[in-house]
């Protein structure tokens, strides 16, 4: 279906920059609204030792407040108690080795901002409880500010992505008779505006990176951003797994992004460890406090990301088979031309079908301590290698596989790998 959408006129892909499809450190769970330049930087030193390769920095960097809500949206000047000096900021993120990209709420004005007055009548509607509006896209001095800070701040800045959130806002409609507008249909305003924001920010920096999330995802937004990320569920490894394998069969090549990892750093190692096994078959965003995670948690995150980053052909590239959606998605493998990686996700059994390749993983993705898995012909004879969740190998052997039943000892949120 996906291939279908995107050879129509008008539909086709945005390019999806390499970057996009590697780790990444986000700020939002980590650090909500109270962010700082140094803390941030302390993250993304052990972020890119780990294997992220770009940081999110959200919501927080253009306001004092921390209240949430979106009253100080709009004017997007850094406030400089948080981030002194913005450029110096990303100069020292890049030297680190990481990509930056920076988080605005697209729609919203506030009605603390500068320029609430200069668009308060061009207003789709207002949403009181956030202390904001929603913008008019349908006039051509909306979507041109809109634009032009985003081409502002790329140039200043040297930014490598946006983040452009709440999207889906720009569906309510108040009757104005405030003359100027060129688009009468709302979604084709949103229409020009999105086209024109990803081709006037390629035109400046052509491997560009946009996320969406996932409330605003479908085959049309494909053209106006590269990166589609699950909607907010925080320590929810279970509707992370479900939302990252829903937008993946639907995405095409477009880079599909976890809801950032987040767990409580007094969890058992395998309990946090869920969080990343479950989110598997995704590019993995992490938005913990490194410095404060127990070493056990450390080496498990380094385990995990060093694994999917070794194997992210087959995991990103690969043929996906996900089964079962009634059941949210239980048993899952990518697969290449010689090698398979299988996950399991509830107590059933697992049958990886008629065509084993040379080296098969599979990844308990339960806190049970076996996988049963069944095979439809033998496997002959396999070396077998059982990991932890930290990446410890806790068994190594040689058996013959034979068609039929067969119980595997893997440790909770563990790994096996069969090799011919």
């Amino acid at each position: 279906m996906q291939r279908w959408w995107s050879t129509l006129p008008g539909y086709e892909p945005s390019p999806v920059p390499d970057t996009a499809k590697l780790p990444m450190y986000a700020t939002w769970y980590s650090f909500h609204q109270q962010l700082s330049a140094e803390a941030v930087e302390r993250q993304c030193e052990i972020a890119k030792a780990m294997g992220c390769e770009s940081v999110i920095v959200d919501d927080g960097w253009q306001t004092a407040d921390n209240a949430r809500g979106y009253a100080y949206c709009g004017d997007w000047d850094v406030f400089e108690g948080k981030i002194p000096d913005m450029r110096a900021h990303v100069d020292r993120i890049h030297k680190i080795g990481m990509k930056f990209l920076l988080w605005y709420s697209v729609p919203f004005v506030g009605k603390h901002s500068n320029v609430w007055l200069k668009f308060e009548n061009k207003l789709l509607g207002k949403i009181e409880d956030l202390g904001a509006g929603v913008l008019d896209p349908r006039f051509p001095d909306v979507r041109e500010y809109i634009i032009g800070t985003y081409e502002k701040a790329l140039r200043d800045w040297d930014l490598d992505g946006f983040k452009l959130d709440f999207v889906d806002s720009f569906n309510l409609t108040l009757a104005s008779n405030i003359e100027g507008r060129d688009y009468e249909s709302v979604p084709e305003a949103v229409d020009r505006l999105l086209s024109d924001v990803m081709s006037r920010l390629r035109a400046i920096k052509p491997d560009i990176m946009i996320e969406f999330r996932q409330s605003y995802i479908g085959p049309l937004m494909r053209k106006y951003g590269n990166m589609f990320r699950a909607m907010d569920c925080p320590n929810d490894a279970l509707e992370n797994r479900s939302r990252t394998l829903d937008v993946r069969l639907l995405a095409g090549d477009t880079a599909v992004h976890a809801d950032p990892l987040m767990w409580n750093p007094e969890e058992p190692t395998e309990n946090a460890a869920l969080q990343f096994v479950n989110t598997l078959f995704a590019v993995p965003q992490v938005s913990v406090l490194l410095d404060q995670l127990p070493e056990s948690h450390l080496r498990m995150l380094r385990f995990w990301l060093s694994f999917w980053r070794e194997k992210r052909e087959v995991l990103q590239d690969g043929r996906l088979t996900a089964k079962h959606p009634e059941l949210v998605y239980p048993l899952v493998t990518a697969s290449g031309d010689d090698e398979a990686i299988t996950a399991v996700y509830a107590d059933i059994v697992a049958n990886p079908g008629s065509r084993i390749p040379k080296t098969w993983f599979i990844v308990n993705g339960t806190l049970n301590d076996r996988i049963v898995i069944e095979l439809e012909e033998s496997m002959g004879e396999r070396n077998v290698v059982i990991r932890d969740c930290q990446g410890q190998v806790t068994s190594t052997y040689k058996s013959v596989f034979a068609m039929g039943l067969h119980p595997i000892a893997i440790p909770p949120a563990g790994i096996a790998v069969f090799e011919a």
